[in-house]
């Protein structure tokens, strides 16, 4: 899938937790459980304490934690990855398909 991105705006957070790569981050620094609401995607793998670049606004580059249909609302999962919307809060639409867990998938970020 597609690496590229649009950031708008991206904050710089310490990490409150380990985080990983791609997977979306609370306003408190740590990775996100399910269905929560998110500050943003993580730009690159931090460990609790750390500096981390948060992508807040524009496209971001997302792991998913299932398959996802092209244009698909997302939620977050319990290891911060996304899946497509069931109950909890919108925290993204993806611009491309996701094959399934472990692919990584460019979305358009909805603040919340």
């Amino acid at each position: 899938m597609s690496q590229q991105s649009v950031p708008v705006m991206a904050l710089t957070v310490t990490a409150s937790s380990a985080v990983a790569a791609g997977r979306f981050v609370t306003v408190a620094g740590g990775q996100a459980g399910a269905g929560v609401n998110t500050l943003g995607v993580a730009r690159f793998a931090a460990a609790s304490g750390e500096l981390l670049t948060v992508d807040v606004l524009g496209t971001a580059i997302v792991e998913a934690g299932a398959a996802i249909s092209l244009g698909a609302a997302v939620e977050t999962d319990a290891n911060g990855k996304a899946v497509t919307l069931d109950a909890g809060p919108a925290v993204g639409r993806v611009l491309q398909a996701a094959s399934g867990a472990g692919s990584f998938v460019e979305m358009v970020l909805i603040p919340n």
